[in-house]
């Protein structure tokens, strides 16, 4: 609660240093009881209600990333002020312009030393680079369009080549991809190749866009699921996500477990004739 107040405190604070001319706002008929911004005239500027800036002032809600991104911009907050306001709610600070698309070279080395199938993913879920046991394991999908190289447009849109065992499993897998997916939106507001992304989403699956609006916030680390290969039948895998701090990437490593069918049948796709990194972009 104290935190929700002086968030509300810094709020009403801001508003009222901001000048409605600076802002191009047309003067108002009356006398204005405050000295800077109504509620009203940030809500508009805003795109959010007058009665949620109400809400906001009197540390009655928690605002979302995508909101503390508005008001900086409308009322101009320095940086250290809109980072303030993100340690104060619990959000990510937004980066300028498109998230990274650069694999280094620590992380590239990693991938080729990988014996198991491994793939590089961007803060958005758009795949950046997979080894050799990755590419048998799953193809290439290039030769499909760019989107099918995101991990979101793949399991929302089209037939995605690795299943669940209940319902039940695979929602809770698609709840925090789009809750991951929402986060990397919120760090990169300007990357528009991303935006389009989501709004195509939202516009095309009702599924997505309905997670998409609940805003949860369960964290994707991993999965279990089955995947068919054409060679050697279905394998059940483990499909374990970490994070790689340079680059804001993530990596994801798909494992069977020890000494099972699938973990034979996952062995029987190695080829040690060939090795490297491969790049769908």
């Amino acid at each position: 609660m104290g935190t929700s107040h002086n968030f509300g405190s810094l709020l009403r604070e801001y508003r009222n240093r901001v000048s409605p001319a600076d802002l191009g706002l047309l003067p108002v008929a009356g006398q204005r009881r405050t000295p800077g911004l109504r509620r009203e005239e940030l809500a508009e500027l805003s795109r959010v209600s007058a009665d949620y800036i109400k809400r906001l002032e009197q540390g009655r809600s928690r605002p979302s990333a995508s909101v503390i991104n508005a008001l900086a911009r409308v009322l101009r907050l320095s940086p250290a002020e809109y980072e303030h306001l993100c340690a104060l709610t619990g959000h990510t600070i937004a980066q300028p312009g498109e998230r990274p698309h650069t694999v280094d070279a620590a992380t590239r080395q990693l991938l080729e030393r990988f014996d198991m199938p491994t793939a590089i993913y961007d803060a958005g879920w758009t795949l950046l680079a997979y080894n050799t046991p990755g590419l048998r394991l799953f193809g290439d999908p290039a030769p499909y369009g760019s989107h099918a190289s995101n991990m979101a447009w793949r399991f929302f849109m089209e037939p995605a080549n690795f299943v669940w065992e209940s319902d039940a499993q695979a929602t809770q897998f698609k709840t925090s991809l789009v809750a991951d997916l929402r986060e990397a939106a919120d760090r990169y507001p300007y990357d528009e190749n991303l935006a389009k992304l989501v709004a195509e989403l939202r516009a095309t699956h009702k599924l997505f866009d309905d997670l998409w609006s609940s805003a949860s916030a369960t964290k994707l680390s991993g999965t279990r699921g089955i995947t068919h290969h054409p060679a050697v039948g279905s394998i059940e895998l483990d499909a374990n996500m970490l994070a790689v701090p340079t680059g804001d990437l993530k990596m994801v490593v798909f494992t069977a477990e020890p000494g099972t069918r699938d973990a034979h049948r996952l062995s029987a796709l190695a080829d040690d004739h060939q090795s490297g990194l491969h790049y769908p972009r």
